[in-house]
């Protein structure tokens, strides 16, 4: 009851901000208080989404969800103050903050030598599960939309090549698997195709931005992106120690250790974009993947980097969630043909990665990996706000690749449960 009462307040809160915000003429520290309120508004919103976590859901879809129900709530009364407070600078800023210091935290809980140890069948994994939504979801999208760009079939097929990483550990973490080999297989393949996604929305978006379609740019392109993360990996593992021992010297707290690991990951954001022109994400991934609990080795503090960061994205990253459902127009589901489109391309989502599955080997249960790589959670909504902000997602595309996004997250749970239930993978020897 108390939690009812909590949003009720809240959906009454927020649609006084916008009124406050359409009526204007205030001056810019109270417009600036505003927007501050705002956005407190919005993590309380995400906060209270994060219940469901108590049903057995990843926060991430509650934030999801609390966001889209507001969008409607706008779309019915018509309180378009609260898409003139989206556009301000300062929410943009927290937006955008946050979905860095997600990847970067991806790239943190992630291991290179892990990467590697896993071997040749994460790697077959991750690349035929790239691979076959990629081209599912561009020639799937051209037959049921035949009007759709090029380029927004590409941002179509590159979303569903999408896995997340957190959500896929966080499930075996809870089914008590983690240590299998099939949670090692597809936990290694989910990093590898996070990497191989991260080279194929930088290239889409190369493309994109480039106004014409140039195979020989796309190359280009992703070449770039493979030598900066070739060049960010090994410079930076070969500089992190040394830097870090720099800065020790000068003090060894927690504070310093924190602001040496946000450097990284700023300022590889900074370089992807400045010195090759690709996504900021793409640094920060690199940064996370640099970044090793050795490399603070002389700092009294114990925490590590990750619990120091999470302290930071626990504000930044549920924003952007919230955020992003905001900007999903639920009007657009009155129409049919659009539900069915999205449950096509959904099927063509989960059928694609659960394919992935029969090349792990013998001796794995193939559906165990096929379905652990199938949610998209975070990243495919990275990938869908990132075509949205070029223009070429457009308000249909964007509920129909959410609509995605929400149902492979929710299935996956219950559909591994019952694979482990039947068949028990085999642990690591």
């Amino acid at each position: 009851m108390r939690k009812a009462l909590l949003l009720s307040a809240l959906f009454i809160l927020i649609p006084s901000l916008a009124n406050a915000s359409s009526n204007g003429g205030g001056h810019d520290e109270s417009h600036m208080a505003l927007v501050l309120l705002f956005i407190g508004a919005l993590l309380l919103v995400a906060r209270v989404g994060a219940m469901a976590e108590k049903i057995g859901q990843p926060a991430v879809l509650g934030e999801l969800l609390l966001g889209a129900a507001l969008s409607a709530v706008v779309s019915v009364t018509g309180w378009q103050g609260i898409r003139h407070l989206l556009q301000d600078p300062a929410v943009l800023f927290c937006a955008s903050v946050g979905v860095i210091l997600l990847l970067f935290k991806t790239g943190l809980e992630s291991n290179i030598n892990d990467m590697l140890r896993v071997g040749l069948r994460a790697l077959l994994v991750a690349c035929v599960g790239v691979a076959l939504p990629f081209i599912g979801g561009y020639v799937t999208s051209g037959l049921l939309m035949p009007d759709t760009t090029f380029n927004a079939r590409l941002f179509i097929g590159a979303t569903l090549t999408a896995t997340s990483v957190g959500l896929t550990a966080r499930v075996f973490d809870d089914l008590k698997i983690k240590d299998s080999r099939e949670a090692r297989i597809v936990l290694g393949a989910a990093v590898i195709d996070d990497v191989i996604g991260l080279i194929i929305l930088a290239v889409v978006s190369g493309i994109v931005s480039s106004g014409s379609v140039s195979w020989s740019g796309g190359a280009w392109l992703l070449g770039k992106s493979v030598l900066f993360l070739g060049l960010a990996l090994f410079l930076g593992t070969a500089l992190a120690p040394k830097l870090t021992a720099a800065f020790s010297r000068i003090h060894e707290g927690v504070g310093m250790k924190m602001a040496i690991a946000l450097m990284f990951c700023f300022g590889l954001a900074y370089a992807s974009v400045a010195l090759v022109g690709l996504a900021p994400i793409v640094g920060a991934f690199a940064a996370g993947l640099v970044l090793d609990h050795v490399h603070f080795r002389q700092f009294s503090s114990e925490k590590n980097v990750e619990d120091l960061i999470e302290g930071i994205a626990i504000f930044f990253v549920p924003i952007f969630f919230v955020y992003t459902g905001l900007q999903v127009d639920l009007t657009v589901f009155q129409d049919l043909a659009l539900v069915g489109n999205a449950i096509a391309i959904t099927m063509v989502a989960i059928v694609g990665k659960v394919l992935c599955g029969f090349v792990s080997g013998p001796g794995t249960n193939h559906w165990l990996v096929g379905f652990g790589m199938v949610p998209r959670g975070e990243v495919g909504l990275i990938f869908l706000a990132m075509g949205k902000q070029l223009n070429v997602v457009n308000d249909r595309i964007f509920a129909m690749g959410v609509i995605m996004v929400m149902l492979s997250t929710l299935l996956t749970p219950p559909i591994l449960t019952v694979i482990i239930r039947r068949q028990s993978p085999r642990a690591i020897v």
